[in-house]
């Protein structure tokens, strides 16, 4: 039999610099519904990922508690069915393929870990999403780095595990050029030097596609991250990994 990836939340023994939590909306979510749903509910493909229609419509709302009775009367994914049904009937309110008849495995447990970032751990069964929610000792922390960040910035960061260690990171993170967004991929190993950087989606920008620059990120440590960008492109690109790689350095290691 083939094991599925699990999900490990209680690590603080094996894990001591390393805070536990589940992402915050996630809380929420299990708080107003009853259980924990997958980061698929608001994101396309995971924590950090571009929204899904139903996370648009939670961020439009206020992108707190109070959000979810604001759009429980609309219908998010245009299946028919209000987003207060969809999550009563425990189905995907983003995805109009998952209804109360038919949810589909959107809540299976390896849907919390997206697709690409398994992909680079391909060996891992057990993982562990940590909040990255920045408070304002870290956005000093991070300014003191070379990096303007805020509280927008909170973002998911997935720790494959191997014996109940830390094997490295996965961050899923926008880049934004000429006021469109796209999405990259940071992998790290366990003392946060970066393995890669590769592009999640850049539909928006085909053209960040294909770049030679994320090859410059490799084995550099996420606290000082530098390349040699010759376009207004690679600059935005550098600037989204030099944010990102000390996102993940204040919350992992500076917090």
């Amino acid at each position: 039999m083939k094991t599925k990836p699990m999900l490990l939340v209680l690590m603080t023994l094996c894990l001591p610099s390393w805070a536990v939590a589940m992402p915050s909306l996630a809380r929420d979510y299990k708080f107003e519904a009853g259980y924990m749903p997958s980061c698929n509910a608001c994101h396309l493909d995971g924590g950090g990922s571009e929204l899904a229609p139903y996370g648009k419509a939670f961020k439009a709302a206020g992108k707190n508690a109070a959000a979810f009775a604001k759009i429980a009367n609309t219908d998010s994914d245009g299946d028919g069915i209000s987003n207060r049904l969809e999550i009563q009937g425990k189905s995907n309110p983003s995805d109009k393929s998952s209804t109360p008849k038919a949810p589909g495995d959107w809540l299976d447990i390896a849907s919390l870990i997206p697709r690409e970032v398994r992909r680079a751990f391909p060996d891992v069964l057990t993982w562990l999403p940590k909040d990255a929610l920045l408070t304002p000792a870290d956005i000093m922390a991070a300014k003191a780095l070379g990096a303007t960040l805020s509280t927008d910035d909170d973002n998911t960061i997935y720790i494959p595990l191997v014996a109940r260690r830390p094997a490295g990171t996965g961050l899923i993170f926008p880049a934004v050029y000429q006021g469109k967004t796209f999405f990259l991929l940071m992998i790290t190993d366990r003392q946060l030097t970066i393995r890669e950087i590769s592009v999640l989606h850049a539909d928006k920008v085909p053209s960040a596609k294909g770049l030679s620059v994320y090859q410059q990120f490799a084995g550099q440590s996420v606290k000082h991250v530098k390349a040699e960008t010759k376009t207004a492109l690679e600059k935005s690109i550098e600037t989204a990994v030099r944010h990102a790689g000390v996102l993940l350095y204040v919350r992992l290691k500076g917090a």
